[in-house]
């Protein structure tokens, strides 16, 4: 271990874009839903893989690290987060997740505010997190604005696609935004996407300005996007029942390019999120009934609607007691684990690997660029002490489009000053 750290640090200390990076002798998860590769090679350069696999050639010239009894797997893609948008979410000042106070609602894009100094977004880097789905949460509308994609490399621009995607709340949290029932939401989403439509055909007569307008002249402009499918609109919803209703959205617009988000009920309609080929960010393991739209939640959930052939990756969302992006390795090991229960249903390593990686790009339509070290994508590459999926693994070595990114963060940083605490006044503050 302590040689590779070195060898990455040297990279670090000289790097050299351009100049082609061979990892091998490490056991290889290409993220793609194919299984490990023992003694496995994979080539990058220009911030691109090459090749990764079994029987690679490592190009003449190329920096070398040896990654014997190392693990060396496509970087996660959290599929659902507030990363970079929120310092600390008991300080209001530093939270621009919702704006209920605000008059714009589908308008709103989260790009701007992405802080790529966040501190959250080091400490998820160093847990395995290469690339995240930010999504804004709702305030007084079911609508929640437009989220993005982000980089968790270090640089100064984090937002790697913007307005990626419109996010709207339905089910129980999106009654209580549309007035306290489920027909109000639909009918807040029929009407608002109706004057997306007005805007659309004549702009000049559009009010949109007026004070009780329902959705502000920039609402309605947002939403063609949506109305033309060019915006996926991912819906958050749980029930079975009204992740039907969702899919029959479709009827109505048909260029609708629909994304469930949660699903909790959906094995129960897993052929028909299938047939309507409708992608789900699901819930990873929520199993309790913690509301009557989760009555029938299952730890199964993901494995069911994987086996009807639904394309999903899975997030935090809905979690418990949502945890760090970086927790969704555990999330996909214990669908692993599962499998070994009599009447349970997971997902093999493989499977479950991609659900965090590929299946989240995927979902998003990106998993040409991101999610695996297949060639040709980007080199998100993160080297690991063991098995990415058990709990006690960790990362030596992270790269984000073929950059090695610092080994410390401000938990390190903490440690290694308080590790042998000495005596006397209290310690300055950090220097700059």
């Amino acid at each position: 271990m302590k040689a590779l750290l070195l060898a990455a640090a040297a990279l670090i200390a000289a790097p050299a874009f351009g100049a082609t990076t061979a990892i091998t002798g490490g056991i290889v998860a290409i993220g793609d839903g194919s299984a490990p590769i023992p003694n496995g090679t994979v080539v990058f350069t220009d911030g691109r893989i090459v090749a990764a696999g079994a029987n690679v050639a490592v190009p003449a010239g190329a920096q070398v690290i040896d990654a014997h009894g190392k693990w060396v797997s496509a970087g996660m893609v959290a599929g659902f987060s507030t990363l970079g948008l929120a310092d600390s979410e008991g300080v209001e000042e530093s939270n621009d997740v919702s704006a209920g106070k605000s008059p714009f609602n589908a308008a709103i894009d989260i790009s701007p505010a992405i802080n790529p100094n966040s501190i959250i977004l080091n400490n998820e880097r160093w847990g395995g997190v290469t690339r995240a789905v930010v999504s804004p949460a709702t305030g007084g509308s079911i609508f929640a604005g437009q989220g993005a994609v982000i980089t968790l490399g270090v640089g100064p621009d984090a937002v790697m696609r913007p307005r990626a995607f419109q996010y709207v709340e339905m089910g129980e949290d999106g009654a209580q935004a549309a007035g306290g029932s489920r027909p109000a939401a639909y009918a807040m989403l029929h009407d608002a996407l109706a004057q997306a439509q007005d805007y659309r055909r004549n702009p000049a007569a559009f009010g949109g300005r007026e004070k009780d307008s329902l959705i502000k002249r920039p609402d309605a402009q947002a939403l063609i996007a949506v109305l033309d499918g060019r915006q996926p609109l991912l819906v958050h919803v749980q029930r079975a029942s009204d992740i039907r209703a969702v899919l029959a959205l479709k009827k109505d617009y048909p260029q609708l390019k629909l994304v469930l988000v949660g699903a909790e009920e959906g094995w129960l309609v897993a052929r028909d999120i299938a047939a309507a080929h409708v992608p789900v960010i699901a819930a990873a393991l929520v199993d309790l009934p913690e509301s009557f739209e989760r009555v029938a939640a299952t730890e199964s959930n993901v494995g069911r609607m994987e086996q009807a052939g639904v394309v999903l990756g899975i997030s935090t969302v809905d979690a418990s007691a949502p945890g760090s992006q970086r927790n969704l390795k555990q999330f996909a090991g214990n669908l692993v684990a599962i499998t070994k229960i009599p009447g349970s249903t997971g997902l093999d390593w493989g499977h479950a690997f991609a659900a965090i990686t590929s299946g989240p790009a995927q979902v998003m339509g990106m998993d040409g660029e991101i999610g695996s070290l297949r060639p040709g994508r980007r080199a998100d590459v993160v080297v690991w002490d063991g098995d990415p999926l058990e709990l006690a693994s960790a990362p030596v070595a992270v790269f984000i489009d073929g950059k090695p990114q610092p080994q410390s963060s401000r938990q390190t940083e903490l440690r290694d000053r308080y590790m042998t605490p000495q005596e006397g006044a209290l310690p300055k503050a950090y220097e700059r």
